[in-house]
Order: structure tokens, then C-alpha cells, then sequence
């Protein structure tokens, strides 16, 4: 996790313009290149990036699968895999999400307050029928190396924004353990975080610097309660 280089301005955004833009739910993904059971999960997060317009989806690659043997296909170090990950999956089992929580692979994360298997679209789908988080409203605008994020909003409690930068699409012919042979395909596989700073209901915005996004990468800024707890607003970077 790196710090964020980041500038606090005193003259926000035009947030007003953009309040049509909708609220979002976020959709994180914990995952493993050597679970057998994780493909279907990975292509289902990659069709509900294409069909919808109100989710920032994120793929945390854990890094428990990587020491495990499968038989004579041997064990298979996940290229993507952070240990980080694993411990941000563990903080989530701890709070006690509702749903099927625990640390398991695939793990879907929705909002930070529910959790079910990663591959059961009909659960995914009744979570994200309940409203987006909209206590706090992002306006985000890019520029050659930099973001300015703009919130405002209500908050009962002060609140995290969270910077998180992934690949859009990754393609990995698998060489090795449980999926060995298999040509997988990821989305939104996060590289980043960034903690860009606290949040406590005020207008606040923050230009994010040094933040050199390829023709492959995209970001989201994620403002949520301490802890991973409950998601109070979310977006995606423009491209």
C-alpha cells in the first residue's frame, strides 16, 4: 500500500452539475488464479461491468492459494496475488458481513456489508437491487498524471476515501496447479491502494498526483467507514 501524494484545495469541484450521475455500488471480488472454482466468478464480474453502469468492480487477487499443491499440476503463484488482499478479506470475515461470510475463494463483498459466493449471480444481483450508497457524492475529474476528487455529502461519523488503481483486463495462460492448462481472463484487478485522507461530511477535495494510468488501467475512489465498514458513496475515474 503506498501513500498518497495528494493536495487538499479549498475550491471544490462543481458538484452540484454532476449530482444526475447516479449512485454506485461496489462489487469487490476475492480471488485466486489457482482456485478451481474462481473462473465462473471472474467471468460473471466481467459481464456485469459490460451491462451495467452502477457498479466499481474490484478484483483482489489473495495470495493463500499460492503455496498449495495440486497433485502432479504442482502449486501455481497467482502473478496478481498480494498478501494485503488476504489480510483485507480477513478484516471484512472479522466484522461479521451478513451472508455467507468468512475467507473463502471466490468471496463476492458487496457495499462492505454483505458477502456470498463470487459465482452466485442470483445473490449478487438481489444485493445490488437494494440502493446504492449515497451519503457521500464523488465528482471526479482527470488530468494528464493527476485526479481531483471532490465529496460532499452527510456522514454520522467521519469516513476513509480510499484510491484504488487495476488493470482493466489481464489475459494469463495458467501454467500450474488447480486451473493448469486454462487461459483465464481478469477484470478490474486491483494494483494500488491509496488512502487519500478522512472524511466527515464536509466539502473536501483533494488532487491526487503522480498517478500515471496506461491505456490498460483505469481507478475508482472508494469513501468508506473505518474499518471496511459500510460504503458511503463510490466512482470510477474518467478515462
Amino acid at each position: 500500500m503506498k501513500s498518497a501524494i495528494l493536495i487538499l484545495l479549498s475550491t471544490l469541484l462543481p458538484l452540484a452539475a454532476h449530482a444526475d450521475a447516479g449512485n454506485k455500488h461496489v462489487l469487490e471480488l476475492f480471488t485466486s488464479q489457482g482456485c478451481y472454482s474462481c473462473p465462473p466468478a471472474e467471468a460473471l464480474l466481467g459481464e456485469l461491468i459490460e451491462s451495467r453502469e452502477d457498479i466499481v468492480a474490484l478484483e483482489f487477487h489473495v495470495d493463500y492459494w499460492n503455496d498449495l499443491v495440486y497433485g502432479s499440476a504442482g502449486k501455481w503463484e497467482d502473478p496478481f496475488s498480494n498478501n494485503e488482499y488476504t489480510q483485507r478479506q480477513r478484516r471484512y470475515n472479522g466484522r461479521g458481513l451478513e451472508g455467507n461470510s468468512g475467507v473463502y475463494t471466490p468471496q463476492a463483498v458487496v457495499n462492505g456489508q454483505a458477502a456470498v459466493v463470487g459465482s452466485n449471480g442470483k445473490a449478487i444481483d438481489q444485493l445490488l437491487k437494494r440502493p446504492a450508497p449515497a451519503s457521500a457524492l464523488l465528482v471526479l475529474d482527470r488530468e494528464a498524471g493527476s485526479i481531483r476528487v471532490g465529496v460532499s455529502g452527510k456522514a454520522t461519523a467521519p469516513a476513509e476515501v480510499w484510491l484504488y488503481r487495476f488493470d482493466i483486463r489481464n489475459v494469463t495462460d495458467v501454467g500450474a496447479g488447480e486451473n493448469k492448462g486454462k487461459t483465464l481472463i481478469n477484470h478490474h484487478v486491483v494494483r494500488e491502494v491509496r488512502r487519500l485522507g478522512e472524511w466527515a461530511g464536509r466539502d473536501q477535495e483533494y488532487v491526487v498526483e503522480g498517478l500515471d494510468l496506461d491505456s490498460g488501467q483505469g481507478c475508482a475512489v472508494v469513501v468508506q467507514l473505518p474499518g471496511q465498514g459500510p460504503v458511503l458513496g463510490a466512482d470510477l475515474c474518467p478515462s
